[in-house]
């Protein structure tokens, strides 16, 4: 493992590790439980957007990461009517405090806040099933994405975006994804479309995570944070989570196979 391409290997597994078994007791819990975590996962995206956005407004990004947790859990269990003020309430006011790039700030500040609520609602509402099959889609996607990259390399899936990416991870993810899709279609019951809705959900996932790398190349930082090592920050480790989130949501308006 002393080649160059692995050298991120052992901290990227063991704070994976951790990772993994912090999440899998939070979903298990669900409930409030699941909601805290969640909460403070967007606080800490937030507050990893303004110091990449505005690095001198350290105060503001540990305000507006408390006002992201909350209003995410409070637009989850308050009325429909309130629940988009609330979403809106970090971008708006987040808008007015950084110096720079406030568009940005308000566009990822809103995805944030709406993928917390996307989390708690597939946990609560669509079942611990749907999050475990979400969970392993987007993992999946990442690890297979990692390693047959890593192996096979080939030409860039985006180079100016996101220049370590390529086609061949790329593609291994959508694949992992599918054998994941396979698996709960045939343990639920469910038609072959849920292979594709498996496929489109890490579509997603890398989605999300070209546009986190796309911001972070527009602010010249390598990492929205070194709180994960290996990994470097929340948003580097969920921005493929946020995607799919966000994506589950749209699709269940239009495709309900049932409960898991």
């Amino acid at each position: 493992m002393s080649d160059g391409r692995w050298s991120d290997l052992t901290a990227r597994v063991l704070s994976a590790v951790v990772l993994v078994a912090i999440g899998s007791v939070e979903v298990w819990l669900g409930g409030f439980w699941f909601e805290t975590f969640i909460a403070i996962a967007c606080g800490l995206m937030t507050w990893e957007l303004v110091r990449m956005i505005d690095p001198g407004s350290r105060g503001t990004a540990i305000q507006l990461g408390v006002l992201t947790g909350v209003a995410v859990i409070l637009s989850y269990h308050l009325p429909p009517l309130y629940k988009l003020p609330f979403l809106l309430a970090p971008a708006l006011v987040g808008a007015g405090q950084v110096s720079r790039s406030k568009g940005t700030y308000a566009l990822f500040a809103i995805w944030i806040a709406a993928a917390g609520l996307g989390f708690i609602s597939i946990r609560e509402n669509m079942g611990f099933g749907w999050m475990v099959w979400l969970i392993t889609v987007v993992v999946a996607t990442d690890v297979a994405g990692y390693f047959v990259g890593k192996t096979f390399g080939g030409p860039k899936f985006w180079p100016q975006v996101s220049p370590k990416k390529t086609w061949s991870g790329t593609a291994g993810g959508w694949a992992a994804a599918a054998l994941v899709g396979i698996v709960f279609a045939y343990s639920a019951g469910f038609g072959v479309m849920f292979v594709v809705i498996s496929v489109m959900a890490s579509m997603a996932s890398q989605a999300g995570d070209i546009v986190e790398s796309a911001t972070k190349r527009k602010f010249c930082v390598k990492d929205s944070s070194n709180l994960i090592p290996g990994h470097g920050g929340f948003l580097d480790r969920f921005d493929g989570m946020m995607g799919a989130a966000l994506f589950v949501l749209i699709a269940g308006l239009f495709y309900s196979p049932g409960a898991m």
